[in-house]
């Protein structure tokens, strides 16, 4: 008997979705700068229903796993979308239209990149990452007069698209050769298996390389700059953090639960991709102009860091066998920096959104002496910035700390270091962005305005950042007890 009790989170939220579209038609235009008030409320109520009221258990024999690793998950992601819910409320009043619309979609994504940190079986997980891109597509596109907004939406469509029918012909590969789609019972057959066929290794490919494109690693990332370009800025910040975090959980579960047995043979290409993603991406962004353009192929950089944790979830001994033994500590290093990457960009991007209502600009020059116009805002940018490159105090060292040292003791020191001279080169465009904060002369005298309840917000989000850095104690607590949920099942098998 299933209990769809432990649903609630979902089911509350595709609620709120519907109760925002209902709220906005009765609303008059000048009434709709209720919306993101009422959206917001409803995500807060919903987190704290999750913290308390979640249980675990499971859905569908086991297609839909609820444990500490999807809480984990599915706070964060309600979280994540506050802030973005927030950081819209002036930019979507002033250029975009439909606002029901928008703050509706926005919380659908939530909802899919919660049952994606659930999904433990392929097709599921295919049904909530499509329902994840289907709403990123739609507001990747919702400025709809600017053209930049309709050539990144168009891009990312279209590879979207064809990442989507790699993923489900290596499902339909992975089915065909196993019978079956659940990652247990994946890992059951790989266990058992003393050589890959080579259509099930056509099958795997595929599907890393759907997945690649979905986190847009290399290199598969060539609609990431256009597409964090062109959408509006607090889409990009989920863009860069919701998406990439959802993607990050699937990948985690099904590496973990279900291809570990067969690490001998995707370790290799999956450290490949990460080696040229962190050297592409953050190459790449040391010659750009744009803003937004900087920080996606500084995203690219980061997900190279996360492929290089997943292909360290396990290790192959000198007789060939699969050791386990620092799982968790790799499992523990990978989730922290997620959650240190996604606090540190909405910190970003929350601070450009305040820049662009002022200016309407997104080139790296338009931040020119910002520190002398408004002091608060320049803090946190460059806190953000640093935090991102890894430097000490902040919470984006202390991940990068953990989550080097963990890969560099399953034996990748070779891969570590590769990410050490990648992290140096992302320092540099940081510090060019910092220069203009600090050092170049305004453009123009007036001062930036904030409001009150934004000076609180950025204020909350450097408080986690260093926070995070100086005592990663409690936040490193509630990952160990997700790591335990996520890796405990494959130790079993594999002890």
């Amino acid at each position: 008997m299933n209990d769809f009790s432990l649903l609630l989170p979902e089911f509350l939220l595709t609620g709120l979705a519907f109760i925002v579209l209902g709220v906005d038609l009765f609303l008059v235009e000048r009434d709709k700068r209720y919306l993101p008030w009422v959206s917001s409320t409803g995500i807060v109520t919903i987190l704290l229903i999750t913290m308390v009221l979640a249980e675990n258990g499971q859905l569908y024999d086991g297609t839909l796993i609820f444990d500490d690793y999807t809480k984990v998950f599915r706070v964060f992601f309600l979280v994540s979308g506050l802030i973005v819910v927030l950081m819209s409320r002036d930019y979507v009043k002033t250029h975009l239209k439909y606002q029901g619309e928008y703050y509706a979609i926005l919380v659908f994504t939530i909802v899919a990149a919660m049952l994606l940190a659930s999904s433990a079986e392929l097709l599921t997980a295919y049904i909530s990452l499509e329902l994840l891109s289907f709403g990123l597509y739609v507001l990747v596109a919702y400025d709809r007069y600017n053209p930049k907004s309709n050539e990144g939406s168009l891009k990312y469509i279209l590879l979207g698209a064809f990442s989507s029918a790699l993923i489900l012909f290596g499902i339909s590969q992975i089915y065909g050769l196993t019978g079956s789609t659940r990652f247990d019972e994946i890992s059951y057959v790989l266990s058992n298996t003393l050589e890959l066929p080579a259509g099930l290794m056509v099958g795997l490919v595929l599907v890393i390389a759907g997945l690649g494109f979905k986190l847009a690693a290399v290199p598969f990332h060539m609609w990431a700059p256009d597409a964090y370009e062109g959408a509006p800025l607090p889409v990009t910040a989920w863009l860069a953090v919701g998406s990439k975090a959802a993607s990050i959980a699937l990948v985690m579960r099904f590496f973990a639960q279900a291809l570990m047995p067969s690490i001998s043979e995707w370790q290799y290409i999956v450290i490949v991709m990460s080696v040229l993603t962190m050297l592409v991406g953050n190459l790449s962004a040391l010659v750009q102009k744009n803003i937004k353009r900087l920080l996606a192929y500084s995203s690219v950089g980061h997900v190279g860091y996360i492929l290089m944790g997943i292909a360290a979830l396990g290790s192959i001994g000198d007789d060939g066998s699969m050791q386990t033994v620092l799982s968790h500590l790799v499992s523990n290093g990978l989730m922290f920096h997620v959650v240190a990457y996604g606090i540190t960009t909405l910190a970003a991007f929350l601070c450009l959104t305040v820049v662009h209502k002022h200016n309407c600009e997104e080139d790296i020059s338009s931040l020119a002496g910002l520190s002398k116009t408004q002091p608060l805002v320049s803090l946190v940018l460059v806190s953000s910035l640093f935090s991102l490159a890894g430097l000490p105090v902040f919470i984006g060292f202390t991940s990068k700390f953990y989550l080097f040292n963990a890969v560099g003791a399953q034996g990748l020191l070779w891969v570590v270091a590769i990410a050490i001279i990648a992290s140096l080169i992302s320092l540099y465009y940081y510090l060019m962005v910092a220069r203009q904060l600090y050092i170049e002369e305004p453009k123009l005298g007036a001062s930036v305005p904030v409001s009150l309840f934004t000076k609180v917000l950025l204020v909350s989000v450097l408080i986690l950042i260093v926070v995070g850095g100086v005592y990663p104690s409690p936040l490193m607590e509630v990952i160990q007890s997700a790591t335990d949920a996520v890796i405990s099942g494959s130790l079993v098998k594999f002890a």
